[in-house]
């Protein structure tokens, strides 16, 4: 089970096949993402939805920022903790996709309705990359911070069945 931290951007007006000068206008706000990744189930077949989709696996919030509130998103710093160590730390600026790139592309599979989510991708750090490979275990926590966003804490555990 992997960490994998990133900002949320959340949809305000319905939004399709959005051009990049019109893409940030459809963004309502900004929260915090803990996206929980089961990396065995994604590499089962070459879509990775059933690694990223678990049930109780991934969380955001604990509230909405609106982006007016943000200003530039573009100057947000995203960190990730795991039991007080910090293991992701970026720059929005260092996102793979841009924002608007990110709700662009969104916009042209599928209608965008106030209050979707779309998460942004995470930045370099996560678990299965390092070396030694590092995974998530029941009593850990994990934290997402974004200042001027929020912060977002979970603990890690078990399965309930």
């Amino acid at each position: 089970f992997d960490y994998e931290g990133e900002l949320a951007i959340v949809i305000g007006r319905t939004t399709r096949y959005a051009d990049r000068e019109s893409a940030l206008g459809a963004i309502a706000g900004y929260s915090c993402l803990m996206e929980g990744t089961l990396r065995d189930y994604q590499r089962h077949t070459k879509q990775f939805t059933p690694g990223k989709n678990f049930e109780r696996s991934g969380s955001w919030g604990p509230w909405i920022v609106t982006a007016d509130e943000v200003g530039d998103p573009y100057a947000l710093t995203l960190s990730t903790i795991v039991d007080g160590a910090v293991v992701q730390s970026a720059p929005t600026t260092k996102l793979i996709f841009d924002l608007e790139a990110i709700v662009s592309y969104c916009s042209t599979f599928t209608t965008l309705e106030p209050g979707d989510v779309i998460a942004t991708g995470t930045p370099g750090g996560v678990g299965y990359a390092r070396d030694p490979q590092f995974w998530l275990e029941p009593g850990m926590t994990v934290t997402v911070e974004v200042p001027g966003v929020g912060t977002l804490t979970n603990p890690v555990i078990d399965e309930v069945l």
